[in-house]
């Protein structure tokens, strides 16, 4: 496995003249990361209003367009960047995996041509560290010859059994990472898995109630027995939350492909909130909704962190608030939910209404 630099050498740029990256990463509102093809016409003339309701708007190179598009799609996503001011809204680009023949021209000409707009390249098909290297040497070199002012970030996509197993190692690669995303469809044909659905639950995928539960109906009676379906994706999301902070990068769901199931979309958008993650992917306009809903805190939590926070100022000390110890460490927990209403309340005057903040 390639060798991580030196702690002295962390933070040095890798090309002569690029920027330093970032000791921290920016605080950016993420709760959804929207997907558009950017050699649709139609769809990119709705980008002026489509800015204003999302959180990132992302230039999709990879995966859902036709080779003979490709070239078009890394047009369209220049001339999107450079047409319009995105202001708050994150502006990315998943460009083509490292291992294909559209990868080398998709960064070189994004940087050279949009490179002071981009703030995060989503890199697809991440296998281990040496991916990550190759990338942040290249995009240095980029930065430094193009006079690129600040450094563009890169996000991983988890999405093969190895990525998985060197995901630690992915996001110790490099100060230049913004994240991960989990990636089921190509990540369930890696590993074999038997399923066609691109994220969600599977109806086959769960534990069946003991004979002798009340929901068993009893051994021998011939009844059906209750059957509770489990989620596929619960382990390599808390593996990659783990590793995510670990070294204080953002962990992502990544898509949910059904796009005519809202409620089992907002499900298992749900489970990765709970789990740590800080946003998802939104394929269609409908998902943007159902993720500001999810991954924006819960209004009667909110009010009730900041009532923690008002008890416990310091964090210090016990305090018993609706008959409920609080400690040092719900006041960990309180103030992460505190300061995420505050960045939301930034972007979204109605739920800062609610919040009161």
């Amino acid at each position: 496995m390639t060798a991580n630099r030196t702690p002295q050498k962390h933070f040095a740029p890798l090309a002569i003249g690029a920027p330093e990256p970032y000791r921290a990463l920016p605080v950016r509102l993420e709760r959804m990361i929207h997907f558009i093809p950017p050699h649709n016409e139609k769809i990119r003339a709705k980008l002026k209003d489509t800015i204003k309701t999302v959180d990132v708007v992302l230039g999709n190179l990879e995966d859902a367009i036709a080779a003979g598009e490709k070239e078009a799609a890394r047009k369209g996503f220049v001339a999107m960047a450079r047409e319009h001011d995105f202001g708050q809204t994150g502006l990315w680009t998943r460009i083509n995996c490292l291992n294909s023949p559209w990868a080398l021209d998709d960064v070189t000409e994004i940087v050279r041509e949009a490179g002071n707009k981009v703030d995060v390249v989503m890199l697809p098909k991440v296998e281990g560290p040496w991916d990550i290297h190759y990338l942040d040497q290249l995009l240095a070199q980029l930065e430094a010859k193009h006079g690129v002012s600040r450094p563009i970030l890169i996000h991983a996509i988890l999405e093969t059994a190895e990525g998985v197993k060197n995901v630690e190692a992915i996001a110790a690669a490099s100060p230049r990472m913004h994240g991960m995303s989990l990636g089921p469809a190509d990540l369930a044909a890696s590993r074999g898995m038997k399923t066609t659905r691109v994220g969600g639950g599977h109806p086959d995928y769960g534990v069946l109630a003991d004979a002798s539960s009340p929901g068993g109906s009893g051994a021998g009676s011939g009844a059906p027995r209750a059957f509770y379906q489990q989620d596929l994706w619960h382990y390599t999301v808390g593996k990659m939350v783990d590793a995510c902070l670990s070294y204080g990068l953002k962990p992502f769901y990544g898509p949910f492909g059904d796009f005519s199931d809202s409620a089992a979309c907002e499900a298992q958008f749900r489970n990765a909130f709970l789990q740590g993650c800080l946003g998802a992917w939104s394929l269609h306009p409908s998902q943007i909704e159902i993720a500001k809903r999810v991954f924006s805190p819960d209004v009667k939590e909110v009010h009730f962190a900041r009532r923690i926070l008002d008890a416990m100022p310091d964090g210090a000390g016990v305090v018993m608030l609706d008959g409920k110890m609080q400690d040092d460490a719900t006041w960990k927990q309180a103030k992460v939910i505190v300061d995420l209403a505050k960045i939301v309340a930034s972007k979204d005057p109605e739920r800062a209404a609610a919040y009161d903040l």
